[in-house]
């Protein structure tokens, strides 16, 4: 039997609250970083479930480093060049003017409003050029704005993440070196020469594996073990060579993997996805475990200045600036001005060069640690409590998705469009073939023609706009693939599809479209003979129970229910959705039955 202290019990304490306050984020709406952060702060210094320190002692510091490197790797693994087809030059101007103009910025107000010394302040400056992925990707998943602010704030956060942890070594050096006495010239060569071999060991890593891996040199079983292994073993030979050199081999080895063909990037991408969905909920329990009364007690109200200047001065200056010759519109500068939340890197990397700088006997120096939890706990709440509403105001906020996404043109599935663009609701289909798009176009349905299942469809096809997606091509193997690639990220309970006469495709791949389950051959036979799409309006008169009988007297088909609140949910033969008053339901029919809208 285990004791409460047990060091397991601790692990599988962090893992549930961790994963649970992300599983509340899910159900309730709110920012899962914030929920982490509370629920992080309520197991340690309050309840005092967890202690960090005393729990993993020395092994801390290298846990939080390890899973910083894979959660930044993972990020570099999303980072695709194509995405800068419509953002690069404001990538290129964020880093490269950003950061510059963010760490004179943020030294400045450290020093005047946060009363550091010079050094400090610009120790605690360079942090403050990073986001990071661990909070700006979880934000990012419950918006939906465009690609392109999106991008922005994924690429900055990722490329910058490294480069404020170097800017932070860099000054380490110098004050330890002497401060004024220091020679900077060679401290800059040494940060330099750093960081230049760990871009050439993250790129060497990166096309190693992604020459091997389609070359059979790993089986597929051992791909991501041995890929994890890769990512820790190139990240502490770095970090041997310099100190948080290797945040960036690890973040040009994920950028080298994604923009390079491995042959198995579906298996990795789930792989990577879910274990930085456990690190990122562990982690920051452990960080946010980690803040302790003495650390609250240090927070002086001098801070409070530092951190209304960096939200409301520092941030949004440096942004302005960086995109100041760029045409993004202003209102998605003005976001990106906003949004700016502190994660993981911002606190580890505080907290290390605060403990560093304080056995060196630096005065000040532990003034860094409530200072970097104090940024971290403000910039979470205000950014992440206000983002979804501030992207509304803005106008940027596209709402919840409400249309359909057809795979598949055939006379069914562009009649089924007409109908539902009839409903005011936004619909696609998608087809490899440019000839059988020919008639949806000439009905002015919206199409993609291309592979629904190539990453290339994620530069012309939001697919957060879309509720449901419907596979309806003749070819069952097909529809059953593109239902259990594309059901994690739409969801399994929005995928569905048809089948052919044979119904040879496995049940377990994706719902069969409609209650009985009716073969797409089928559905264009009955097209043909003067089937139509209906609605029909549920009410407190005209019961569910009657409109079921209806439909058995009549031989038609339940399609889908729409709700008040514009959810869209699809009958099919394994699933009939709850049907409420104020509910309406779509319907195939036959010519004998008028469509009827109660």
């Amino acid at each position: 039997m285990f004791a409460i202290d047990s060091l397991l019990v601790k692990i599988a304490l962090i893992g549930v609250i961790g994963i649970g306050a992300q599983w509340i984020a899910w159900r309730t709406g709110r920012p899962a970083i914030a929920l982490m952060l509370i629920a992080g702060i309520l197991a340690g210094p309050i309840l005092g479930l967890i202690d960090p320190e005393r729990d993993f002692g020395s092994l801390r510091e290298p846990i939080i480093k390890l899973a910083v490197a894979v959660i930044l790797f993972e990020g570099g693994l999303s980072l695709k060049f194509r995405e800068l087809r419509h953002a690069g030059i404001a990538v290129f101007m964020l880093v490269f003017v950003g950061v510059p103009v963010g760490w004179a910025l943020g030294t400045a107000a450290a020093y005047y409003g946060a009363g550091l010394s010079l050094e400090l302040a610009a120790l605690f400056g360079g942090v403050m050029v990073v986001t990071g992925p661990t909070v700006i990707v979880p934000l990012l998943r419950s918006l939906n704005i465009a690609p392109r602010v999106k991008h922005m704030l994924k690429w900055e956060a990722i490329v910058n993440d490294p480069i404020g942890a170097l800017l932070a070594v860099g000054v380490y050096s110098y004050v330890i070196h002497g401060g004024a006495e220091a020679n900077t010239a060679s401290i800059v060569i040494d940060v330099v020469a750093a960081s230049t071999l760990a871009i050439v060991i993250g790129t060497a890593a990166g096309f190693l594996l992604t020459w091997a891996f389609p070359r059979g040199w790993v089986p597929e079983y051992l791909k991501a073990p041995v890929l994890l292994t890769t990512v820790i073993a190139v990240f502490v030979l770095s970090d041997l060579v310099m100190h948080e050199t290797g945040l960036i081999t690890v973040t040009v080895m994920g950028v080298v993997m994604a923009n390079r063909e491995t042959y198995s990037s579906h298996a990795l991408l789930r792989f990577k996805e879910d274990l930085t969905i456990l690190l990122v909920s562990g982690v920051f329990i452990i960080l946010a475990a980690t803040l302790d009364w003495e650390v609250v007690r240090n927070f002086e109200l001098r801070f409070v200045v530092f951190l209304l200047l960096l939200l409301f001065v520092v941030r949004p200056l440096t942004i302005m600036t960086a995109l100041l010759f760029t045409r993004i519109p202003f209102k998605e500068r003005l976001f990106v001005a906003w949004i700016a939340p502190r994660g993981i890197v911002a606190v580890a990397v505080t907290g290390l060069f605060a403990l560093r700088l304080s056995e060196t006997g630096v005065a000040g120096a532990e003034a860094l640690v409530p200072l970097g939890f104090g940024v971290v706990i403000a910039t979470i709440f205000a950014h992440g409590f206000t983002a979804a509403s501030f992207a509304r105001w803005l106008g940027l906020d596209r709402g919840k998705g409400d249309g359909i996404l057809l795979v598949g043109s055939n006379g069914w599935t562009i009649a089924f469009a007409e109908f539902v663009k009839a409903q005011d609701r936004s619909v696609l289909i998608a087809d490899t073939s440019k000839f059988a798009l020919r008639a949806a176009r000439r009905a002015d349905i919206p199409v993609y023609e291309g592979d629904i299942l190539e990453e290339t469809h994620d530069d012309r096809i939001d697919m957060g706009q879309f509720q449901q997606l419907i596979a309806a091509t003749d070819n069952d193997s097909y529809n059953a693939l593109v239902c259990s690639e594309l059901a994690p990220e739409i969801g399994h309970d929005r995928v569905s599809r048809t089948v052919g006469e044979s119904r040879s495709a496995s049940r377990r791949r994706g719902r069969v479209f409609t209650f009985s389950g009716l073969p797409i051959e089928a559905m264009l036979d009955r097209l043909q003979a003067g089937w139509t799409f209906g609605r029909t309006r549920i009410t407190e008169k005209f019961t569910y129970a009657q409109f079921v009988a209806r439909m058995k007297n009549s031989g038609g088909e339940s399609l889908a229910v729409t709700r008040a609140s514009g959810e869209v949910a699809i009958f099919s033969t394994d699933h009939r959705p709850t049907v409420e008053p104020g509910d309406t339901i779509w319907t195939f029919v036959p010519p004998t039955i008028p469509a009827r809208d109660g």
